[in-house]
């Protein structure tokens, strides 16, 4: 029951169509569900490829440019504090902090001491986040690569009207196929490993940005939004490029190129995802379509997961602009 709810054709299509209008012919593939299973083993794929280059690979080229694994100050055991630290609070009060000096028998200076040593423990070394940099830096190049050969020479790459053109039976080409396998098995791939990477400030908006990734990837393949799916992909990873690089050379602290790429970074984000995902592609997705058939649910919900990317976009883009300003007064930490 729930099962053929969830397949709806009202859901997922136009008014005038079912899913048996989208039956493979000769010379005519349409996008399944199925097809999509193979994003789990490639994902772990990734993870084992990832493995590799970040110790074969990246961590040579820190090497190269003056990174290295420094051995961090281990604070003295402390079983009271390492109970404390692990299931309360990392930054206890001053009440608390008069407590733990009663049950160990210490000053409160030395709690603090302690407390501010673990926490240092805790961070990720400068190595790992290189290693993390690189591998993401290499994936979004090849990626955008990938994109640019599979839509040069496709007409909605340059006229967006061509994108719902004969939608929905438009039929799959293999290079859309390769570009949204990769990519969703990537992303995939992230969100299993989110809670060992680097944990950033932004780290629950990271999780909504994965999710809301896949869910989009997911929904428009089943709905055979595939061309303008593939607009989306390629705009995200123009940008993700030059945020790696700075990464990398910021902490390899070569610090003049890292601001000079930062800087072309936060240019090119404000124009891709500020300016042409809201203005072309989201247009493209909101304004066009009732031209072609009735708006149903599957028009709806795309546009909200694309509104939903839209308001991450705008909160990065703040945290890019204090950086930018940042660089007025002194370097990137």
């Amino acid at each position: 029951m729930i099962g053929e709810w969830l397949w709806w054709d009202r859901l997922w299509l136009p008014g005038n169509l079912t899913w048996a209008d989208l039956k493979d012919e000769e010379g005519l593939v349409y996008a399944k569900l199925s097809h999509l299973y193979v994003i789990v083993p490639y994902a772990l794929v990734f993870l084992l490829v990832r493995y590799l280059f970040e110790r074969l690979i990246a961590t040579p080229f820190a090497a190269s440019l003056g990174v290295s694994e420094k051995t961090g100050y281990k604070v003295e055991h402390n079983a009271v504090l390492e109970h404390y630290f692990n299931t309360k609070s990392k930054n206890p009060g001053q009440a608390d902090i008069d407590g733990l000096c009663k049950k160990c028998s210490w000053s409160s200076r030395q709690v603090e001491r302690w407390f501010r040593r673990r926490r240092n423990q805790d961070r990720p070394s400068v190595l790992k986040k290189f290693r993390e940099a690189s591998w993401r830096m290499v994936f979004y190049l090849g990626a955008f690569i990938g994109g640019i050969i599979a839509l040069y020479d496709k007409p909605w790459f340059y006229n967006l009207r061509e994108v719902w053109n004969g939608y929905p039976k438009q039929s799959m080409l293999e290079s859309q196929y390769w570009y949204y396998i990769v990519e969703m098995s990537f992303y995939l791939s992230l969100v299993l490993r989110i809670t060992f990477d680097v944990k950033r400030k932004d780290f629950k908006e990271q999780i909504i940005h994965h999710w809301a990734t896949l869910t989009l990837l997911a929904f428009s393949w089943c709905g055979n939004y595939i061309r303008v799916g593939t607009l989306v992909m390629l705009i995200h990873d123009s940008s993700d490029i030059l945020l790696e690089s700075a990464k990398i050379f910021n902490y390899a602290k070569w610090e003049k190129t890292c601001n000079s790429i930062f800087v072309v970074f936060a240019a090119i984000f404000i124009v891709t995802r500020l300016i042409i995902f809201p203005f072309w592609i989201i247009h493209c997705t909101w304004v066009y379509p009732p031209d072609y058939y009735p708006p149903f649910f599957g028009y709806y919900f795309f546009n909200f997961m694309l509104v939903v990317l839209l308001m991450l976009h705008i909160f990065w883009a703040y945290l890019i602009l204090r950086m930018v300003k940042m660089f007025l007064f002194g370097s990137v930490s």
